[in-house]
């Protein structure tokens, strides 16, 4: 896997954030597995955070239940795990900055709103199943309540750009937010803080400098980075790494009924693991020897 090139002068600390909605599957474990690899390779600290933000998803004792099928597989964080529902504070104060600086706002628009301003526009595509928001809330509520506070994405039209980053595997990489997502939500409707604030946040409060995450994430990266310039926060490096599929070919995930991690024999599945990150397998001897072999292995890759 590639190796860091001009390491920036803070220490490596990578994490894995899983969220507590069920066990841990065979394509969770790829990225847990591969971010505790990349920070093994280099001398730096693994982490957990637990992304239980989205509350009404969360299932009671998964968070305990993830840690615990972690540390079978003999991956062990080097610090006490964090909860992101005991943060709400953190992200009010950081909405509270965007806010000051213009860069927030309130949305009255409902799904059905969105719909149909784009309809009107003459614009209907879907990304990834969700409409990109066309800023009706930008120049104020016009007498809607409201319901959810947005990033605005183009403060200025005339600086629309795209933002362009490196993945440490896919190479390089660019999105124009503003076009293809649109104004995004960091607040929804129902109170919760959304996924792109929170891990922004959490990341720099944790000093994470890799994030080493699966591939389907990707596409968050460049909200992120906005979020990150915006709160004036450090941009972390990024590792996207291939995804766990089915027998459909779609990735494996809780959604679609992947099937919790069998463990009776951890190096098994590690071995499966592995193999997706293009690590040889090890039939047979204990886990941490097996772990030690893919650190030297993950540290000479290319």
């Amino acid at each position: 896997m590639p190796t860091l090139k001009n390491v920036a002068a803070a220490p490596y600390r990578g994490r894995f954030a899983p969220s507590p909605t069920g066990a841990l599957h065979a394509g969770s474990l790829v990225a847990a597995l591969a971010s505790w690899l990349d920070a093994r390779a280099h001398s730096g600290q693994w982490l957990i955070r637990i992304e239980d933000v989205d509350t009404p998803r969360c299932q009671l004792g998964a968070d305990q239940l993830i840690l615990q099928q972690l540390a079978t597989c003999g991956l062990l964080p080097d610090a006490p795990p964090l909860y992101q529902s005991q943060r709400g504070a953190v992200y009010q104060q950081a909405l509270n900055q965007l806010v000051a600086a213009n860069l927030a706002y309130p949305c009255g628009c409902t799904r059905q709103d969105i719909a149909r301003a784009l309809a009107a526009a003459g614009y209907e595509r879907e990304r990834h199943g969700e409409l990109v928001y066309p800023g009706t809330c930008r120049s104020g509520l016009h007498g809607k309540a409201a319901r959810a506070w947005r990033f605005l994405t183009v403060p200025d039209e005339a600086a629309e750009e795209k933002i362009l980053w490196q993945d440490r595997r896919l190479g390089p990489q660019s999105q124009n937010v503003s076009r293809e997502v649109g104004d995004f939500i960091l607040k929804r409707a129902d109170g919760l803080w959304a996924y792109q604030l929170a891990v922004v946040v959490d990341d720099a409060a944790q000093g994470i400098t890799d994030i080493v995450r699966g591939q389907d994430l990707t596409d968050n990266t460049a909200r992120q980075i906005l979020l990150q310039r915006a709160l004036n926060l450090p941009l972390p490096r990024y590792l996207h790494t291939p995804l766990a599929l089915g027998a459909n070919g779609e990735k494996l995930s809780k959604q679609n009924g992947a099937q919790a991690l069998e463990l009776s024999q951890p190096l098994a599945a590690l071995n499966q693991a592995a193999a997706l990150l293009g690590l040889r397998a090890h039939s047979s001897g204990p886990v941490a020897d097996a772990l030690q072999a893919w650190i030297s292995e993950w540290k000479d890759s290319p």
